[in-house]
């Protein structure tokens, strides 16, 4: 093979590149299945609780899970959000109380600046911080939703916690 050969060769690879990479650069949000991450929160948080002395099973949610939708969604797409509070001002009550749940709530968010989460990232994120990781080793914390979001460069999870009442 020739410098010229290879030379063609690279040239011919350059447009098929550059067709991938603008490929890339527009796709929206990356949108996997995530339950087996949602529902390993969910495990993760009975772990927590049972280590705290707490004997009761925390269930999933459906109208907690919504709440915990909405937030993450909101949280993904502006990324001023790195709490609690949603870019319509509303709160993790608010967004819980209009998913149809009756109860009080609590809320921890994990942010991570890139494609993926893992368990691992997000217990670091909220283990180790003393308001969430009380939210998470309360035992009146008996419902649960769960929701998780990816883009190319940022990975979002809401956990809700509910004591129902």
């Amino acid at each position: 093979m020739t410098v010229s050969d290879t030379a063609r060769r690279g040239a011919r690879a350059l447009p098929v590149l550059a067709l991938v990479g603008a490929a890339i650069a527009g796709m929206p949000a990356a949108n996997a299945d995530n339950k087996r991450l949602n529902d390993g929160v969910i495990a993760n948080v009975y772990t927590v609780q049972h280590q705290a002395g707490c004997t009761n099973d925390v269930t999933k949610s459906p109208q907690l899970q919504l709440a915990a939708e909405w937030h993450a969604n909101d949280v993904l797409n502006n990324r001023a959000l790195d709490g609690d509070i949603g870019s319509d001002g509303t709160t993790a009550q608010d967004r819980a109380n209009a998913a149809g749940f009756k109860g009080v709530v609590a809320e921890t968010v994990a942010i991570n600046p890139a494609l993926a989460i893992n368990g691992i990232d997000i217990l670091n994120q909220w283990y180790y911080r003393p308001d969430y990781m009380a939210i998470m080793s309360n035992c009146a914390n008996t419902k649960m939703g769960v929701w998780s979001v990816n883009s190319l460069d940022r990975s979002v999870v809401v956990a809700v916690y509910g004591q129902p009442g």
